[in-house]
């Protein structure tokens, strides 16, 4: 199963970690494993080479786990768009998670809930 689990802190989202492989099928078939690197790879693409951001990313492929931190004091404009790039990409994955609930779920570790 892949976890996806979005880090929110002070009402902001700040980042994301995804572990683990879906079990939806073989390697190279694998339409859910394929569909969360895609929201994956475009979610980081925009915020570190369209915006310039820097956002630290970890990959380890041997255990597939792969992690975003949003840096700090981005600005209004940066702060606003990676705010939407996050929930975008967490509504789409809570959407999918839905439709293959074996496979994937979605979390989201509230730091402002303790």
């Amino acid at each position: 199963m892949t976890t996806v689990t979005f880090h929110s802190a002070d009402g902001r989202l700040d980042g994301f970690v995804v572990e683990g492989h879906s079990g939806y099928a073989q390697e190279g078939a694998d339409i859910v494993c394929a569909a969360v690197s895609a929201a994956v790879g475009l979610t980081e693409c925009t915020i570190n080479e369209v915006l310039g951001l820097g956002a630290p990313v970890k990959a380890r492929e041997r255990d597939a786990h792969i992690s975003l931190k949003l840096p700090a004091g981005l600005g209004e404009a940066n702060e606003h768009t990676c705010q939407n790039l996050l929930a975008g990409m967490m509504v789409y994955l809570q959407a999918m998670a839905e439709g293959y609930p074996e496979n994937l779920i979605v979390l989201l570790d509230d730091d402002d809930e303790e």
